[in-house]
């Protein structure tokens, strides 16, 4: 494929989803990554997409968000994969409140199978996913429905998170710093979810390595306020992603990462125990060890390339 022809898909695939990762993209023209990164700088210097860590959106990535179904089909492997994990740190009887998004949708399915669990969201499909789960209580706040990613979003939400209070919080975003925290591109949106969080003894974010080293428009959870950070395998292979990570765990961040299986293969997975929450770096010495995929703060990752056995470090399962 001649490069007018790759670059040509390429700006289809970002026009048509919002936002494409380089593996994505790679995957699709049939080449390499390297090859890619280098068709996405010479699009961008056009002005007809701009660059992210580890992919490519729309110019105008600040404001700009994909509808719900372009997002359904990106990093969709990686989603299923950080939903496994995040559904290990909820217990028997938890009270939890579940943010709007499709990694919290994937989350929202698993949750269905823990009994005596109370769930409060703004988000439709969360609600649609526990529907049917036996002795789950599913609580909703108003609102008024944002049609885009089906969450009910305004004052009347906010309202009725009032006087709340639950051991956990789960919730995505449109991009992760550790300079900036948490961001999402819509006002209405971010003034829930940080209502949702404020509710909560503990904040995990799910966030797979296309959410890493976005920033978008309105901050909803800085840096400090997030326990731990829940992400796929990709964000330690890469290094942009990679040095992210870094530096949230620098900023007390837990990192939980959650392993893949090959192209073509299932997720391989491993069932965790209920999370034990390690204190901050600067409070006593941390306590029990890490969680299977789990990186303690101080405890970086290594160089690119080494992914297997920075796993096998870990106690994750090595990938096949």
């Amino acid at each position: 494929m001649f490069a007018a022809e790759r670059r040509q898909l390429i700006l289809e695939m970002v026009r048509a989803n919002g936002a494409v990762s380089l593996r994505e993209l790679a995957r699709v023209v049939q080449t390499s990554e390297v090859t890619v990164r280098r068709d996405v700088r010479a699009l961008e210097a056009e002005g007809l997409l701009d660059r992210r860590h580890g992919g490519a959106v729309l110019p105008g990535g600040f404001t700009r968000e994909p509808g719900y179904p372009q997002k359904t089909h990106l990093a969709a492997a990686e989603k299923s994969a950080i939903a496994d994990l995040a559904a290990s740190l909820v217990e028997e009887g938890d009270a939890v409140v579940v943010g709007a998004g499709t990694t919290t949708q994937e989350l929202a399915r698993r949750l269905a199978r823990v009994p005596g669990l109370t769930v409060v969201t703004n988000s439709l499909l969360v609600a649609q996913a526990l529907a049917h789960a036996n002795r789950v209580e599913v609580v909703m706040t108003g609102g008024t429905l944002r049609g885009s990613n089906y969450a009910l979003v305004g004052s009347g939400a906010e309202q009725s998170l009032h006087g709340l209070r639950v051991s956990k919080a789960f919730i995505s975003g449109s991009g992760l710093t550790a300079e900036r925290g948490l961001s999402t591109t819509n006002m209405l949106s971010a003034s829930v979810d940080r209502a949702l969080v404020q509710s909560a003894a503990e904040v995990i974010v799910l966030a797979d390595h296309t959410k890493l080293g976005a920033d978008t428009m309105f901050q909803t959870v800085p840096t400090e306020a997030i326990t731990r950070l829940v992400t796929d395998e990709h964000a330690v292979a890469e290094d942009p992603t990679a040095r992210e990570l870094d530096a949230l765990a620098d900023c007390g961040v837990q990192i939980a990462v959650a392993p893949l299986g090959l192209p073509g293969e299932p997720p391989v997975h491993q069932p965790v125990p209920s999370a034990v929450m390690a204190p901050r770096r600067t409070g006593p010495p941390p306590g029990p060890a890490p969680l299977p995929g789990q990186r303690r703060p101080g405890a970086h990752g290594g160089p690119t390339g080494q992914l297997p056995s920075r796993l096998a470090e870990l106690g994750a399962p090595r990938v096949r």
